[in-house]
């Protein structure tokens, strides 16, 4: 088995419309990004790169024209194919948001059948919690959303 823990942070802009687990958020803060910003994703690919110690998202995933813009669920996708070609599956996976300004409580079964779903697990393999940061730090302070994630890969059958 192999284990891997990403993290990734971006700063709140003033529009309107967050990438987060892969669903859409229209009403909430946006976030400055190259790609649509997902930190949830982008936590869960790093993750899923360090259990198979290759790499990180920015070299994947360069800030570069050809990644402007790019969904996070493709980028996932890449990923997850790496992670099939090395032997392994995705077993379980833990994310925490660190949001001040995003309530994660009322989506919690929507992000977490979103992230089953680009997974191909069940949704009783997906753990997606939040915290505030009790007004501490850039997250505490509004300025912006981050995210860690952990993933428990096994080998395929």
């Amino acid at each position: 088995m192999r284990i891997g823990h990403g993290y990734d942070m971006h700063a709140h802009t003033t529009a309107r419309g967050l990438w987060l687990c892969g669903v859409h958020l229209p009403e909430a803060p946006a976030v400055a990004a190259h790609s649509d910003g997902d930190v949830a994703l982008h936590a869960l690919i790093d993750a899923l790169l360090g259990a198979l110690a290759a790499g990180d998202i920015g070299q994947w995933f360069p800030a570069d024209a050809g990644n402007r813009d790019r969904s996070s669920a493709q980028m996932l996708g890449a990923v997850l194919r790496e992670t099939a070609a090395c032997g392994y599956a995705v077993c379980h996976v833990d994310i925490t948001v660190l949001s001040q300004r995003v309530r994660i409580a009322p989506l919690r079964a929507q992000l977490r059948a979103r992230l089953a779903e680009l997974l191909g697990v069940g949704a009783e393999c997906v753990s997606v919690k939040a915290t505030s940061t009790d007004g501490l730090g850039a997250v505490g302070r509004g300025e912006g959303i981050a995210a860690h994630a952990a993933v428990l890969l096994q080998p395929r059958p």
